[in-house]
């Protein structure tokens, strides 16, 4: 009857995995990619058994999956169940069903004249290919290392580099005309197009590329901190390109690839929706090398990721005074899942985000050595919003919302101060944190309202001797935010109201 009692106990509803689905656009002629949240009790979940039509295809010990090896153009239904450190099961969560894709045509880039000496200029060559592209096709880029300039993408097509295979971008400015519209830093101005450019700007939101991928075991290379600086000279430090620029996308999948060597953000995606970037290695040196940019972007999912960069490993925008109030378009409805933030500045929301920021989840994440840990910065004129930022499960050595920044100020001011609200931090690893400065700093702004304010942190494990900063903030609950020996941090709070600790 015990054991009995415990199968009912373990079935229930709060044992059960959360919101199955499947990122749009990711499926493919033989895989679905399959990510869901935790159940309510997770503290005895052992692993997660995936079924494909009622059989076990497959298990993993974290929130996503991908299912291989399946017929084309079939339709199959999955569900997700809890297995228990004691090999017992969950009842099963939602069920979902997707079909998969068709195989389309393939448009080897050595057809269309392409040599991958990483000498020769391939550009015409590999954009023949891709204007060669039937919907549901893919254009493959073999081993070899392959130089070119800026490519176009279109709906309906995959962009596949093989193992071995490098997409290398050239260092001449000249090969990254004609100039673009774009968005850098919060301002919608002309650039040099990126490496990999699809979509095209349109600030009402309408999407004008679907249905899009970017996978591969192979390399995008692009050109680097030279590339960079020969366009910051040429026009100006906003008209560099990114190595991956999407734009008015949706559906779009980007996976499996080492990407590297970005002349300034590496991936920037900007009035997008449904954009899924997972299973990457992720690295830059360049001046303002960011990892990931979700920028007024909607629906989206990056997980399995690692990041090495030379600025934030993921940067949360939306716009910037007074533009980004005025076409007032959020980021929203992001998850971050079992990503590994090796190097880098931070993870941060901002700090352009005028249109602003909402319903973040962050979890499963370690965050390495970050100067600036995980972060929300502003300053007092951008107006917008942050909230509903979910921090969970993760590892990191620094909280920090900063709303003083001195950088990257120009822009008429907003007609209302930002508000930074409903923030949560919960089971949290601390430990590795620098107690020279404050483990957790928490700025609002001057008005009383807006203060941050509602903020939860819950079972965070701090180091010995930690300091908490607290100013300008309102209704916090500190619950068992200790160290490991249950010693209190020092906490020095300054005109704040409502702050349980």
């Amino acid at each position: 009857m015990m054991t009995s009692g415990f199968l009912m106990s373990f079935a229930a509803a709060n044992h059960v995995p959360k919101n199955l689905k499947s990122p749009s656009g990711t499926e493919t002629s033989s895989s679905v990619v399959l990510i869901w949240d935790k159940p309510d009790n997770y503290n005895v979940v052992a692993e997660y058994q995936i079924f494909k039509d009622g059989k076990i295809a497959g298990s993993s010990k974290i929130t996503n999956y991908t299912i291989r090896n399946l017929k084309p153009n079939t339709a199959y239904s999955f569900t997700v169940k809890s297995k228990d450190t004691k090999g017992r099961l969950s009842g099963s969560g939602n069920e979902i069903k997707i079909s998969t894709r068709n195989t389309g045509k393939t448009y080897n880039i050595l057809n269309y004249g392409a040599i991958g000496d990483s000498l020769t200029l391939n550009t015409l060559a590999i954009q023949k290919a891709i204007d060669a592209c039937t919907p549901g096709g893919t254009v493959v880029i073999p081993a070899g290392i392959f130089l070119s300039g800026a490519l176009f993408l279109k709906s309906d097509m995959t962009l596949y580099i093989e193992k071995n295979g490098v997409l290398k971008g050239s260092a001449n400015i000249e090969d990254y005309l004609p100039m673009i519209s774009n968005r850098f830093e919060g301002w919608e101005r002309e650039s040099f197009a990126s490496l990999i450019t699809a979509g095209k700007l349109d600030k009402s939101g309408k999407i004008n590329v679907t249905n899009l991928a970017i996978r591969g075991e192979g390399k995008i290379y692009g050109g680097g901190s030279a590339l960079g600086n020969a366009m910051k000279a040429a026009k100006g430090k906003r008209a560099r390109g990114r190595l991956i620029c999407l734009m008015n996308c949706s559906n779009v999948d980007i996976q499996g690839l080492a990407i590297e060597n970005s002349p300034c953000w590496t991936l920037q995606y900007t009035y997008c929706s449904n954009v899924t970037c997972h299973d990457l290695n992720i690295k830059s040196e360049a001046p303002n090398g960011d990892g990931i940019d979700p920028d007024s972007s909607v629906d989206s999912y990056i997980f399995n990721c690692i990041f090495h960069t030379s600025d934030d490993c993921i940067a949360i925008k939306s716009g910037k005074n007074p533009e980004g109030n005025i076409i007032g378009k959020p980021t929203e409805n992001l998850w971050v899942t079992n990503c590994d933030f090796a190097e880098g500045i931070s993870v941060s929301v901002g700090s352009e985000m005028s249109g602003g920021v909402r319903n973040i989840l962050i979890r499963d994440c370690k965050l390495g050595n970050l100067s600036n840990g995980l972060q929300i910065k502003s300053t007092k004129e951008r107006g917008g919003f942050v909230e509903n930022l979910v921090v969970k499960d993760c590892e990191l050595q620094l909280i920090k919302i900063v709303t003083s920044i001195n950088f990257n100020m120009d822009g008429d001011a907003a007609p209302d101060m930002p508000v930074f609200r409903n923030i949560e931090f919960i089971n949290i690893d601390m430990t590795k944190a620098d107690i020279n400065k404050p483990v957790i700093f928490i700025e609002g702004f001057d008005d009383p309202e807006h203060y941050t304010k509602n903020v939860i942190l819950k079972n965070i494990v701090l180091p010995e001797n930690s300091k908490v900063y607290i100013r300008n903030c309102s209704d916090f609950i500190f619950d068992n935010v200790l160290s490991a020996t249950k010693q209190k941090p020092e906490y020095e709070i300054i005109s704040s109201t409502s702050i349980k600790h």
